[in-house]
């Protein structure tokens, strides 16, 4: 058993005590706190002066990455640049196909029109029953100079001795003719029977058979529709593959594979200018 004085005396001692604890954790609280401060501040100093460890790691892995997604991006520039460099030259490779396709197709439509006329001026010349002679004469008669010497003689309209009045002839020789060539086409559309037989025209022969009927073509026993791929071929030329698009009375459009569009006449293909066949690959 303790009296007062004692319990007094343990307890001041231990409050002493713990006075001394108390001040040796917060002295060593302190020197925690400024070390561990002066530890950052070193770090900082090495991160600002790019020497730290933590720092130097990321970011050779951050260049490594910028070096991969650059080498990346200069590679697919490259292709893009070659893929628009091949779109180019495509383009004006078609359009070239395109001009050259036209103008040879231009070409044959003048050619047609021209055998066309050539072969009706034929019909007119056949048609015609007077003579050449009379006609070239008359042709070279109106060429020839009239002499300024030469009264000009002219036919009077109206006569004073015939008390009727009477219709006097103005017309040229070749007037007359070119008239009478055109009553006589007339009159052979009314009727054969009222003029004599003409001789016949030889027509020029078709090579193949080919017509269109209602919205498809036959030609050479084989029918083709829209849609279907066929193998066009033509004399001195590589044969090439295009798709039907749209088949009309006198001609046949269709589609190369470049995309451009072409048109071939009925009257090629019956001339043998042109062929086609089905292509089945």
């Amino acid at each position: 058993e303790m009296d007062d004085e004692d319990c007094e005396r343990r307890r001041m001692e231990c409050l002493d005590e713990m006075s001394n604890l108390e001040k040796q954790f917060t002295d060593l609280k302190d020197q925690l706190y400024k070390e561990r401060l002066s530890q950052v501040d070193a770090k900082l100093q090495e991160v600002i002066a790019g020497k730290a460890p933590e720092y130097l790691e990321p970011l050779a892995a951050l260049q490594e990455n910028m070096q991969i997604r650059t080498k990346v991006a200069g590679i697919y520039r490259e292709l893009c640049l070659e893929s628009v460099k091949n779109k180019y030259e495509c383009e004006i490779q078609a359009s070239r196909q395109h001009c050259e396709s036209e103008k040879l197709l231009l070409y044959d439509t003048v050619q047609s029109e021209l055998e066309e006329k050539i072969r009706r001026l034929e019909e007119d010349r056949h048609s015609i029953d007077i003579t050449s002679e009379l006609w070239n004469d008359e042709l070279q008669s109106r060429k020839k100079r009239k002499d300024p010497f030469s009264p000009d003689k002219k036919k009077p309209v109206f006569s004073l001795t015939y008390p009727r009045p009477y219709i006097v002839y103005m017309l040229q020789d070749l007037d007359i003719l070119e008239d009478w060539t055109t009553i006589r086409k007339a009159m052979a559309t009314l009727g054969p029977h009222r003029v004599k037989p003409e001789p016949p025209v030889k027509l020029e022969k078709h090579l193949h058979s080919a017509r269109s009927e209602e919205g498809r073509l036959y030609y050479d026993g084989e029918w083709y529709g829209r849609g279907q791929t066929i193998c066009i071929d033509k004399k001195d030329e590589c044969p090439t593959s295009a798709i039907i698009t749209t088949i009309n009375h006198d001609e046949v459009w269709f589609k190369r594979p470049d995309g451009s569009k072409s048109k071939l006449y009925i009257s090629q293909l019956q001339k043998g200018k042109y062929s086609i066949k089905h292509n089945h690959n």
